[in-house]
């Protein structure tokens, strides 16, 4: 393991789902939506750049990370549960970030626990 990944604010796959996050989050902005949606689509958004966030800045938080993927699930099924799949753009943002979301978290998941057990032995 090397030290990039247990020093906070450096991993990247944690950047991503911030950046993810945001970019769903400000979607409505661009793309046509049901009040539904957007809200779903900002909320959701939120949830996952500041999980994001506070995986940056705790990188032993191995939890986080489940917890992000769980926001990716529910981004991608939000389209079908919500009801907005008739929005074409709303559903095909909420689909890939939810993909590109549990990805993230899912790579982040062992380097945050080999994070949290150095931490452990300091």
């Amino acid at each position: 393991m090397n030290e990039v990944s247990t020093r906070p604010w450096s991993r990247p796959h944690d950047w991503a789902e911030v950046v993810i996050g945001v970019v769903a989050a400000l979607s409505p902005l661009w793309l046509s939506t049901s009040t539904a949606a957007m809200w779903t689509m900002i909320v959701l958004g939120a949830l996952i750049a500041l999980d994001g966030l506070a995986s940056l800045a705790m990188p032993g938080m191995v939890y986080g990370e489940g917890i992000q993927i769980v926001l990716g699930v529910l981004m991608f099924l939000a389209p079908w549960v919500i009801g907005y799949t008739e929005f074409n753009g709303a559903s095909w943002t909420s689909w890939v970030a939810g993909v590109l979301v549990v990805i993230a978290g899912a790579v982040a998941m062992p380097v945050a626990q080999a994070a949290h057990r150095m931490a452990g032995s300091h």
